[in-house]
C-alpha cells in the first residue's frame, strides 16, 4: 500500500484511490485472492502519472531559475554588479 496516498499532490487519484479503499474494506481475504490487484495496477497507473507531471513542473522550474542565474553571471563578467541587487530583490 502506497503511504499517504489522500495528498494534495494527489487529488487527481482520489476517485480511483477511494475504489481500492472499498476493495480493501471487502476483507483480508479479498484481497489476498488477489481482488484488488486490477484497482491497485490502474492507483500505481494515475500515481506514476502524476509523479511525471510534478516532474515536469519541476523541471521547468528549475530551467527557468538557471537561466534567470546565468543571464546574472554573464553580467558579472561583463563588470555589471547591479543585476545582483536585481536579482536578490526578486525572490
Amino acid at each position: 500500500m502506497h503511504s499517504h496516498l489522500h495528498t494534495k499532490d494527489n487529488i487527481g487519484c482520489e476517485e480511483i484511490m477511494n475504489a481500492l479503499d472499498e476493495c480493501h474494506a471487502r476483507g483480508f481475504l479479498y484481497k489476498a485472492i488477489g481482488g484488488c490487484n486490477d484497482i491497485k495496477r490502474e492507483v500505481n497507473k494515475c500515481l506514476s502519472g502524476e509523479r511525471t507531471k510534478k516532474s515536469r513542473k519541476n523541471r521547468e522550474t528549475a530551467l527557468e531559475r538557471r537561466a534567470r542565474i546565468e543571464a546574472v553571471w554573464a553580467k558579472f563578467d561583463e563588470g555589471d554588479y547591479s543585476a545582483l541587487e536585481q536579482f536578490t530583490k526578486s525572490k
